[in-house]
C-alpha cells in the first residue's frame, strides 16, 4: 500500500454509496460524519529507489574524505612526536591511526549499505552501517589500551621533551584538519541519518579535544618543566577515548537489536494517528524499528466493517502518506481490520495466542 503523494482535492474519487450510508457506530467510537478518503497518486517506485540509492552511494565520498584526513594527520602527528618525544603526542598519533582504520571500515560498510534490496535481503542492506560503528568502537578501546600502556611506561621512566614549539605547531595543524572534517561528517550524517558518518564525526571530535588537551599539556611542560604532566594527560586522554568507544558500541548494539525509533519520532507518529482517531478510525499493534538510515513502521488500521475494501484501502494509503511526511523515507506497513470483529483485537501482541 505504499504509494506516492496525495492528489488534489478536486481529483478525489467519489465515495461509494455503501461508504456514505454507513450508520454511526457509537459503541466503537465511529463518528456520524462519513470520511472522504483521499486517492493517492501512483508514482514510479523505481525512480524513488534510484534517487535514494544515489544519495546513499554518494556518502562514500565522505568516507574517502575521512581517509584522506586520517592519512594527513597521521603524518603530521607522527612528525610532532618524533620531534618532541611527547607520549601525549604519541597517543594522538595512535588515535589518528585508529581513525584511518575506522574510515576504511566506514567506506566498505557504506558501499554495502547503499546496495538495493535483493532476494536474500528483502529489507535492504542498511544495517551494514552498524558493523562499521561497532568495529570503530572496538578499535577505540584498543587504542585506549595502547595509550595507557605507553603513558604508564613514560610515567615510570620520564624523559625530557624537545623542540616543543615546532611539534605543537604541527599538532595544531592536524587538529584543525580533524575539526573541519568532523563538522562536515556530522552535518552529512545527520542529513542522511548515517550512523557510520555520525560515529566517524564523533570519533574525530574526540580526537580534536584530545589533541587540544595534549597541546595544552605539552605547553605546560614547556612552561613549568613538570614532565609528569605529559603521561598524566595521556592517561586522561585514554579514559576519554574509552567512554567514546563504549557509547558507540551501545548505539551499534541497539541498532542491531532492532531498537524502536527515538521518542520524538514515535510522538510524531502518534500525532498523525490521533488525527484519524478523531475521525473515527482506530489503531493498534504499532511497531517501529530503525535500521541505520531506514525507518520501519507497521500498524493495524481498524475501520467499520461495512466499508468497502476500496474505501478502507484509501484511508490506509492516507495514513501511510502522513506518517512518511513526518518520518522521511520511512517504510510503512498497514493492516486493515474491521473494528467490530473480536478477532481484530487478538493480534495486538507479537506472539499471537
Amino acid at each position: 500500500m505504499q504509494r506516492g503523494l496525495l492528489t488534489p482535492l478536486h481529483a478525489r474519487p467519489q465515495v461509494s454509496p455503501a461508504f456514505q450510508d454507513t450508520p454511526p457506530l457509537r459503541a466503537h467510537g465511529i463518528i456520524q460524519e462519513p470520511l472522504s478518503p483521499v486517492c493517492t497518486q501512483q508514482t514510479k517506485g523505481n525512480s524513488n529507489t534510484k534517487d535514494r540509492l544515489l544519495n546513499r552511494t554518494s556518502l562514500t565520498r565522505y568516507a574517502w574524505l575521512s581517509i584522506g584526513a586520517a592519512l594527513t594527520t597521521i603524518t603530521l602527528k607522527s612528525s610532532a612526536y618524533l620531534l618532541t618525544g611527547s607520549v601525549g603526542l604519541l597517543s594522538d598519533a595512535i588515535e589518528a591511526t585508529i581513525n584511518l582504520l575506522a574510515a576504511a571500515m566506514a567506506l566498505s560498510m557504506l558501499t554495502i549499505a547503499a546496495r538495493p534490496e535483493d532476494e536474500s535481503h528483502m529489507y535492504g542492506h542498511s544495517k551494514a552501517e552498524y558493523f562499521a560503528s561497532s568495529v570503530e568502537g572496538v578499535l577505540i578501546l584498543v587504542a585506549a589500551g595502547g595509550i595507557s600502556i605507553t603513558a604508564i611506561d613514560r610515567f615510570l621512566h620520564p624523559r625530557p621533551l624537545e623542540q616543543m614549539g615546532i611539534g605543537l605547531a604541527i599538532s595544531f595543524a592536524a587538529t584543525l584538519i580533524n575539526f573541519v572534517v568532523a563538522r562536515i561528517l556530522r552535518s552529512v550524517g545527520k542529513k542522511y541519518r548515517s550512523i557510520t558518518l555520525e560515529a566517524d564525526s564523533q570519533h574525530l571530535m574526540t580526537d580534536v579535544w584530545t589533541s587540544v588537551g595534549v597541546i595544552i599539556s605539552v605547553a605546560a611542560v614547556a612552561a613549568t618543566g613538570w614532565e609528569i604532566l605529559d603521561p598524566l594527560v595521556a592517561l586522561a586522554v585514554a579514559v576519554n577515548i574509552v567512554w567514546t568507544g563504549i557509547r558507540l558500541l551501545r548505539r551499534s548494539v541497539a541498532g542491531l537489536m532492532d531498537a524502536s525509533l527515538v521518542p520524538e519520532e514515535q510522538r510524531a507518529i502518534e500525532e498523525v494517528l490521533e488525527k484519524y482517531r478523531q475521525r473515527g478510525i482506530d489503531f493498534h499493534a504499532l511497531r517501529t524499528r530503525q535500521a541505520a538510515s531506514r525507518h520501519f513502521v507497521s500498524v493495524h488500521v481498524l475501520v467499520p466493517g461495512k466499508w468497502t475494501v476500496h474505501d478502507a484501502h484509501h484511508i490506509a494509503e492516507d495514513v501511510e502518506g502522513d506518517i512518511r511526511a513526518v518520518i522521511h523515507d520511512a517504510v510503512v506497513f498497514t493492516h486493515i481490520e474491521p473494528i467490530e470483529d473480536e478477532l481484530s483485537h487478538q493480534d495486538i501482541h507479537l506472539d499471537r495466542p
